[in-house]
């Protein structure tokens, strides 16, 4: 996905919060980029100097690309639980992330040695589910998180269990991104 109009979308979602005279004109854009019409699931992470200040996003697909960006860019700045609120002096220190998910598929496995020898590193983006549990890693985690072991522990205390829930076969789903990433500053607003 060499286009940037993801992140133009978001950065532009982004600034109408501090600044009426930001405004997406949809008509437009759709017409100009008609796969933004398609279903599609994104995740917006926001970095401030490098370190996470927002990610919200959207696992499975379930309404337009255009819509999904918006919704998720203006929920990572304003709605995530673990930071208070964007505010206008952050903007320059900020890097924009969209990841754009494929579908995710069911991982067949036997036990937790099956279940590692599975995982693709640097490649799988994983959705734990089990119960009232559920979490997920984009894979660009795998920069923080580099071994199986690591990376599905870590995956089981995001789903707010612990390691042991690997030994009750917990559903696993993969899935794959593309994503673009710019420095906010750089991105050119709509």
């Amino acid at each position: 996905m060499t286009d940037t109009i993801l992140l133009r979308i978001a950065k532009t979602a982004i600034l109408s919060k501090f600044n009426k005279n930001y405004v997406l004109d949809e008509k437009s854009i759709l017409e100009e980029y008609p796969f933004l019409e398609n279903n599609g699931a994104v995740f917006v992470t926001l970095k401030y100097n490098n370190d996470l200040r927002g990610c919200i996003g959207s696992i499975i697909s379930h309404r337009r690309l255009f819509d999904d960006v918006v919704h998720n860019a203006i929920s990572a700045g304003f709605n995530d639980p673990r930071f208070k609120p964007l505010s206008v002096e952050e903007l320059s220190h900020l890097s924009l992330e969209v990841s754009v998910l494929s579908e995710p598929q069911i991982l067949e496995y036997k036990d937790y040695a099956d279940l590692v020898q599975k995982v693709k590193v640097n490649k799988d983006g994983l959705i734990l589910k089990h119960g009232r549990f559920q979490g997920t890693f984009l894979p660009q985690v795998w920069e923080q998180l580099a071994t199986p072991e690591l990376f599905l522990e870590h995956l089981s205390m995001k789903a707010g269990a612990t390691p042991s829930i690997y030994s009750e076969h917990p559903s696993i789903y993969r899935y794959g991104v593309e994503h673009i990433e710019e420095d906010f500053d750089e991105i050119l607003p709509l």
